[in-house]
C-alpha cells in the first residue's frame, strides 16, 4: 500500500492522541505545524544515520584545481541530490582505502584524480522508497517537534521522545543504519539542533 506524506503526518498526530487531518494544507493548528515541519524533519532524520536505503552512489569526473603535489587538489562536485557525503575512500567502497578530503559548499577536495566514486546521503523524498523502520523514526521526530506547540502537555513530549527512541533502536538493531556512518550524536539535546560534527 502507497504511504503519503499525509499518512505520516496522521502517525505522528496518533502518537499525540490527537484527531487525523485532512490535508496538509487543512487550516488547522495541526496541518500548519506538520506542514511547517515535515520536509525539515525528514531532512534531518535522514542526515543525522547513514540509512542504508538511502546511500547512493556516483561516480564523478571531477578536475585538477592545479593546486600541487601532497595537496588536496582534485576537486568534484556532489551530485544534486546530495545531503551528505559519507567518508570518501579510494574505491568507494565503505570498508575501502580511506583518502584525506574535505567538503567546501557543493565541491570534495581530495588527493585521488577521478573518477572518484561518491556515496552519500540522497534527499529522498517519496515516502515509499524509505525503510519502513525510517518512516517510524520520522513520524516520532514530528511528534516531538509539534508535541509542545500543538498539545502543551509536557507527557506528550516525553511519549513521543520515547517513541523515537525505540524506533531508532529497532533501525540499528536490523542493520537498517550502517555502522560507522553516523555524523551527529543521539543525545536529546543534539536531536533539538544543538549538533557537533565528528570526525572532522
Amino acid at each position: 500500500m502507497a504511504v503519503t506524506p499525509l499518512d505520516i503526518a496522521n502517525m505522528a498526530l496518533a502518537v499525540l492522541d490527537e484527531a487525523p487531518i485532512d490535508s496538509l494544507d487543512q487550516d488547522v493548528k495541526a496541518a500548519r505545524l506538520l506542514n511547517l515541519h515535515f520536509d525539515l524533519t525528514r531532512e534531518a532524520e535522514l542526515i543525522r544515520h547513514a540509512w542504508v536505503f538511502a546511500i547512493l552512489a556516483a561516480s564523478v569526473a571531477g578536475a585538477d584545481t592545479g593546486s600541487g603535489d601532497c595537496t588536496l587538489n582534485f576537486a568534484y562536485e556532489l551530485p544534486a541530490d546530495c545531503l551528505r557525503p559519507l567518508p570518501q575512500t579510494a574505491n568507494g567502497e565503505p570498508d575501502g582505502v580511506p583518502v584525506s578530503w574535505r567538503q567546501e559548499a557543493g565541491l570534495i577536495y581530495c588527493d585521488q584524480s577521478g573518477p572518484l566514486i561518491i556515496r552519500y546521503i540522497a534527499n529522498l523524498t517519496d515516502p515509499n522508497d524509505w525503510d519502513a523502520l525510517f518512516t517510524e523514526v520520522l513520524v516520532a521526530a514530528l511528534a516531538i517537534k509539534i508535541a509542545h506547540p500543538l498539545t502543551h502537555k509536557a507527557g506528550m513530549i516525553d511519549i513521543a521522545r520515547s517513541a523515537y527512541d525505540r524506533a531508532l533502536d529497532a533501525a540499528f538493531a536490523a542493520n537498517a543504519v550502517q555502522r560507522g556512518g553516523r555524523l551527529y550524536t543521539d543525545s536529546w539535546a543534539q536531536q533539538r539542533g544543538d549538533f557537533r560534527v565528528f570526525g572532522r
